[in-house]
């Protein structure tokens, strides 16, 4: 970065730009198996035009841009940049307008799924998608995240109906609709989500909401081996159980749980959370008849979360899970696989997964949003032991490979970054020369996060 851009951001942004270490170091990289790296500053924009002034002075010196949320991605994708600045945008975090009659709102990115939440509380309705983490919903837009509900309530795709992107030149430009459907031209909505911040910077996202049910009821169930649970979960969907979430936590899993959410009354066996979104009625229904597949499976009796107050302990366990494993070692780091598979190849790609970690001697720890097929390996690991990280990335290869042969993706949720860049290869080597023709179409100087998802050079 020159003196000339430097001045000038200082002019513009005054004590909103920053080139201390300790600011550039926080801002250096998500909960990923990444080394820092620092920026060469921070700027913190509050609105679109002032992102807008920042990237085409960016653009018109060449200089790259990574754009930052809550930092809570897990495959590199907010890794700085050493030639480059870092634009956080956590001022931008207010609700822009709540709609309950349409049930749609528009916020903007730095938004967290929790702060909208509690913004909707007396509203009736709610923001179904619940990735682990407390992320802001622009990053989720920008990794196409999804999480827990997916099963029921769909991903960042599914309520996403409009976007406010600056794009790398400064411009910027409105996709979409409030409206249920558009055939309005090119889907310029969905190319943005899941770019990771390769084509612009999302600033503003147009949601649609969901009412909250009439009854939740949560249960946890017991099973004597891994592929017992992950069979139960893959035969309640075939059978077409519309259920909110279906949970898998390995038996790993849930001795770290145990202990650091300090639960009471679960066991050390691989294990499934239930929930049930509905009328009293249809959940009583859809419980009996899950009651019945999982008692098929081998399942034990139904643990029912009694109140608001246990049911939301149980879910912050889950939600927990990561934070849970990487307290295992000090100063340690967690390698996080996110594979997704068709849900009749999901039991083969588990126990695929379970009998390879233990060849290797490997602690993987898993959970998984059965309900959609997708599962993730966590592996705690040393960062100073570099066989062990050794061990579990050939882990990780032959998971990939395992994946791609049942029909699998790479990724449900996470997203590329750096970490799934030769992975996408062999997913999609014939689509990335579209993508690059893409990102150039709309970032010939390549400064929009240079480097994730792909090498454009």
């Amino acid at each position: 970065m020159n003196e000339q851009v430097q001045s000038e951001l200082k002019k513009l942004f005054n004590g909103r730009f920053s080139t201390s270490v300790s600011t550039r170091t926080n801002y250096s990289r998500g909960e990923d198996t990444y080394d820092p790296v620092l920026s060469k500053a921070v700027v913190f924009p509050e609105t679109n035009t002032e992102v807008s002034k920042i990237l085409k002075l960016c653009n018109d010196h060449k200089i790259p841009v990574v754009p930052f949320g809550t930092g809570t991605s897990l495959e590199g994708n907010v890794v700085g940049n050493e030639s480059g600045i870092t634009i956080s945008l956590e001022k931008m975090n207010k609700i822009l307008s709540v709609n309950v009659e349409d049930f749609d709102c528009r916020v903007q990115a730095c938004v967290t799924k929790e702060q909208l939440n509690d913004y909707l509380r007396e509203d009736g309705v709610f923001f179904p998608i619940d990735p682990g983490a407390n992320a802001a919903i622009g990053g989720m837009a920008s990794t196409s995240a999804s999480g827990t509900m997916a099963v029921k309530y769909g991903t960042m795709k599914t309520v996403i109906t409009g976007l406010t992107v600056v794009l790398p030149n400064g411009d910027i430009i409105n996709t979409g609709s409030r409206t249920k459907k558009t055939s309005a031209g090119y889907n310029l909505t969905n190319l943005f989500i899941g770019s990771e911040g390769t084509l612009g910077i999302i600033t503003e996202i147009q949601l649609k909401l969901s009412p909250i049910p009439e009854s939740i009821m949560s249960a946890v169930c017991h099973f004597p081996s891994l592929e017992d649970a992950v069979q139960t979960a893959q035969q309640i969907i075939q059978y077409g159980v519309p259920i909110a979430r279906i949970e898998m936590l390995n038996k790993d899993q849930m001795d770290i749980s145990i202990n650091y959410s300090k639960l009471k009354n679960l066991e050390i066996l691989p294990t499934l959370f239930f929930e049930f979104h509905g009328s009293e009625l249809s959940n009583k229904e859809n419980i009996k008849i899950v009651e019945e597949i999982s008692n098929e499976n081998k399942g034990s009796a139904f643990k029912w979360a009694k109140d608001l107050e246990e049911r939301n302990k149980l879910w912050k366990a889950r939600w927990d899970v990561y934070y849970s494993v990487k307290a295992l070692i000090k100063n340690g780091r967690v390698y996080s696989t996110d594979v997704c598979l068709p849900i009749s190849k999901i039991t083969e790609c588990v126990n695929f997964a379970e009998e390879e970690t233990k060849k290797l001697g490997l602690r993987a720890p898993m959970v998984g949003h059965l309900g959609d097929g997708n599962f993730h390996v966590i592996l705690p690991y040393d960062p100073e032991k570099k066989e062990t990280y050794k061990k579990i990335r050939e882990f990780s290869d032959s998971l990939i490979k395992k994946t791609l042969d049942l029909n699998g993706t790479i990724t449900g949720e996470h997203g590329i970054g750096l970490h799934k860049k030769e992975y996408l290869i062999k997913e999609h080597g014939d689509n990335i020369p579209v993508m690059k023709s893409i990102k150039r179409t709309l970032d010939p100087n390549n400064i929009m996060n240079p480097g994730k998802i792909f090498d454009l050079n």
